[in-house]
């Protein structure tokens, strides 16, 4: 006999391989987009002390660090960023930065790439950063 509790923790499981899977194909959505427009890609899910970043693109000199929201809606995935992991991001942006040759002079900029149901990408530029 399976209890009862093993199946909630099977379901949430899955829910939860699921929802990496649909992070996954979002920062890839979302690296393309980028891509596209001539960006570099650094790094993804690139992880310190501070935090994670999700992606990490350079174009010319300046380097965008990009937290992907995936939502139902774009207005739904921006609410999901809390004060709390952008500082954590710009956190770990001082720490990538830190080790770049012009250091914290480094240009930097920090966006948010929300990607809906139907997998359409809105970016926001400069969405915010360290406070």
């Amino acid at each position: 006999m399976i209890a009862a509790d093993s199946r909630v923790d099977a379901g949430q499981r899955e829910r939860g391989r699921i929802a990496h899977s649909a992070g996954l194909m979002g920062e890839d959505s979302v690296s393309r987009s980028y891509l596209e427009r001539g960006y570099t890609l650094l790094a993804s899910r690139w992880r310190t002390r501070s935090g994670e970043i999700d992606l990490i693109m350079r174009r010319g000199d300046e380097y965008v660090f990009v937290e992907v929201k995936k939502a139902a809606r774009h207005g739904y995935a921006a609410e999901r960023i809390s004060r709390r992991q952008m500082d954590r991001i710009c956190n770990a942006a001082l720490e990538f930065c830190a080790e770049m040759a012009q250091g914290l002079m480094t240009l930097m900029r920090f966006d948010a790439a929300l990607v809906d149901q139907f997998g359409r990408v809105e970016v926001i530029e400069n969405a915010f950063g360290a406070a």
